[in-house]
């Protein structure tokens, strides 16, 4: 299944990383020291994007986890007071972010963004404890930003200015490709398929190489074949000029074992069906969230 050439895409704008940024951010406040929290840091740490970072993190082993250059605290009140910040990032799960959002309210400036990457929590809910004036970024990155090979979707609010959207797009693209959208309704679909898609690929990874020792492969011979197989195909996805399609026409040969087995997976568009319901099913859970269902 495709995309019509003729059908009008909602307008966005999208940017690949940069090897090197031409803004310095003085100071960050990251909020959680978890997986994605430290793969942030560690990007804006790799790419020197922040002059100085300070973590909140209550967990004693997260804080200990990440890196000696950063200042951590464990706890809001611990937060240095010396200078605004640029931009302080919530890098917690959905559910907290509604217990702590209002904690930081009191840091609200002008020059400062708050960056999101709470799944389902929207606009409006972190205006609701961060202020009506506050410049609000809602990001959707993925698991990937811990390699720098992450993908990350942006949506402001009236408040943010270029300045805002400028800092959030540098943080954030430090850890992979960036991508704004206006319509912040469409960050159901974002989560659904990057932020929960690279789950997706490690399923398919899984599977396949279940499948390889079904047909007689040692176990790890199959995660090999599985593992570098996906990853080099996505490789070539992203840096050939060639469709998704074109690239699986060009690996099919009339009458070959690759033919064989898309006529299994292609049947009856099964695999396309699976994939949109489960996609379905995610951002409906997104909706969910931003509707404030546990």
């Amino acid at each position: 299944m495709g995309i019509d050439p003729g059908r009008r895409e909602p307008q966005y704008s999208a940017q690949a990383p940069a090897e090197t940024t031409t803004m310095q951010i003085q100071k960050v406040l990251l909020v959680g020291g978890g997986n994605m929290g430290r793969a942030l840091a560690e990007g804006w740490l790799r790419r020197a994007v922040a002059a100085e970072i300070e973590v909140v993190e209550p967990a004693t082993a997260a804080r200990a986890a990440l890196r000696s250059e950063l200042r951590c605290v464990s706890s809001p009140a611990d937060i240095s007071s010396a200078g605004t910040f640029d931009a302080i990032v919530f890098a917690v799960k959905p559910q907290l972010l509604a217990e702590i959002a209002g904690q930081y309210g009191r840091f609200n400036a002008p020059r400062t963004v708050f960056v999101s990457i709470a799944a389902g929590r929207s606009l409006e809910f972190l205006a609701e404890r961060l202020g009506s004036d506050a410049a609000l970024v809602r990001a959707m990155p993925n698991t990937p930003a811990a390699i720098g090979q992450g993908m990350t979707v942006l949506c402001a609010n009236h408040a943010a200015d270029q300045a805002h959207r400028e800092v959030a797009a540098t943080l954030l693209g430090s850890v992979g490709e960036v991508a704004w959208v206006r319509d912040e309704q469409l960050m159901d679909a974002v989560t659904a398929v990057s932020g929960s898609g690279p789950a997706y690929v490690f399923l398919m990874i899984e599977s396949l190489a279940a499948a390889g020792v079904a047909v007689g492969l040692p176990e790890a011979l199959a995660l090999q074949l599985a593992r570098t197989t996906v990853a080099g195909a996505g490789q070539l996805a992203v840096s050939s000029q060639a469709s998704p399609a074109e690239l699986r026409r060009q690996v099919t040969s009339p009458g070959g074992t690759t033919e064989a087995a898309l006529a299994v997976l292609m049947q009856d568009q099964q695999l396309g069906q699976l994939l949109r319901r489960a996609v379905e099913a995610a951002k409906a859970r997104s909706e969910e969230l931003r509707s404030g269902q546990a």
